[in-house]
Formats: C-alpha cells, structure tokens, sequence
C-alpha cells in the first residue's frame, strides 16, 4: 500500500461513473429488456452485475485496445459483456436472451451527464492549487465531450488509452499522468470506480489509489481509501495537507 507521507500535489480521476454517468442510468432499460423477456428483475439488482461486467471489459481493452480488434470480435465482446451482467445477477445467459437484450439497448438512447458532486468538487480541488487530470481508458476523441460538460478549463492532464496506446491497470498509462503532471507517482491520488482496474492499478504504479463506490457495494475493499462521493475525497485531502 502506497504510504500517505508525501504531500499530495495531483489528483487524477477516471471519467465513466467517477466523474460521467448515463441518462437514463444503464440498469433501467436493461431491467426493462430483461422483464420483456419474461425475466423478473428490477434495475437496483444489475447495479453490482454492471460493476462486474465493466471490470471485465477493462481487463479485455488492457489486453488490446478495443478500437484494435475486428467488428466480428466487438460484437462477440458485447455478447460476452451481458452474459456477465446476467451471471452475476443469477440469470441464465442464453444465446437468445442476450441477443434481445443487445437489439434493445441498442436502441436506447443515452445521454451523458455529469455527476452533481463533480463541478463542485474540482473547483475546490483547483481552487487549493492542485493538478487536476484523468486517466481512462477511452480510445476516442474526448475533447467535445470535455467542452460539452464543462471539463475542459478544470482538466490540465488528459491521458487515454487513445493517446497512450495503454490501458488500465497497466503502470504505463498512470506514470504518463503523473510525468505530465509533473509530479512524483507519490504525490498523486487516482479515483475510480473499478477496485481492480483503477485502484489496484493506480496503487502498484506508486500512486494513492481511492476507491469510489458511489453504490456501497465495495465495504470489503479497505486496503485502500473508499468514498461513496466525491465529496469525502475533499474531507480526504484536507486530512493530507
């Protein structure tokens, strides 16, 4: 576990559900795609089971990059993505069940919002003095997102899968933030979501990792720091500095 002895100078966060969440939130029309099929189960349930499919998704874009890999093998990996979710909500993932659950998402149409604690919270963050960026393993143009949801001003690291060539958990995509950044691994906290991927991987890379389980499903995970909201991430620091 990295040591708390360093004065913190850079704070990194991962984007989708750290930072960004969908609108509607995934869970509601997958529950209503799955009781279509006759299945009952409500959206609360697939919260942990998205958790899960998710870590599984960022160990496969470590693995290659997602952008890399032929249409035929995307589509097997978004089959691969929902038999996660109904595995681990104690539902049979049949061939025809996921093929009706893909048509149906597909067809929803989301929107992508900021998380209320966010704005609030990385203004305080800057307002201290400290490098604020983010490290994802996103391999697209995030740039008119960023200026969509007012990020681009707050941000002054962005490093990505996309730019990097390396995802999470990998070490390179972390110490690239923290050399851009300028500061020692250290004397830097990474946030996310993902225990696996974005704390265990921020933490083997000399980084202070901090676990956000915005849903409370993580109480487990105490080797590192966790928060429920980015809010406790402030109360986090000021006990740092």
């Amino acid at each position: 576990m990295v040591s708390n002895a360093a004065m913190i100078k850079a704070v990194f966060f991962d984007l989708y559900h750290t930072l960004l969440r969908y609108d509607p939130p995934r869970e509601e029309p997958l529950a209503k795609a799955i009781n279509d099929f006759g299945i009952e189960v409500t959206a609360e349930a697939l919260r942990r089971p998205l958790i899960a499919a998710d870590e599984f998704i960022h160990q496969e874009h470590a693995r290659l990059l997602l952008s890399k890999r032929p249409d035929e093998e995307k589509k097997a990996l978004r089959a691969q993505y929902q038999a996660v979710v109904l595995k681990e909500a104690g539902i049979e993932p049949t061939t025809e069940l996921i093929s009706s659950i893909l048509a149906k998402m597909h067809r929803t149409r989301f929107n992508q919002v900021l998380f209320d604690d966010v704005l609030p919270t990385l203004n305080e963050i800057k307002s201290r003095g400290l490098i604020l960026g983010l490290i994802s393993n996103i391999d697209n143009d995030i740039a008119p997102l960023f200026r969509k949801l007012g990020l681009a001003p707050l941000l002054q690291v962005v490093v990505t899968s996309q730019g990097t060539g390396y995802s999470k958990p990998q070490p390179e995509i972390f110490r690239e933030a923290v050399r851009q950044g300028g500061v020692r691994a250290e004397e830097a906290i990474y946030v996310g979501d993902q225990y696996q991927v974005d704390v265990i991987g921020a933490t083997k890379a000399g980084m202070q990792g901090i676990l956000l389980d915005r849903g409370g499903f993580f109480k487990e995970a105490t080797e590192n720091p966790n928060i429920q909201n980015l809010y406790q991430l402030l109360e986090h620091l000021r006990r740092q500095q």
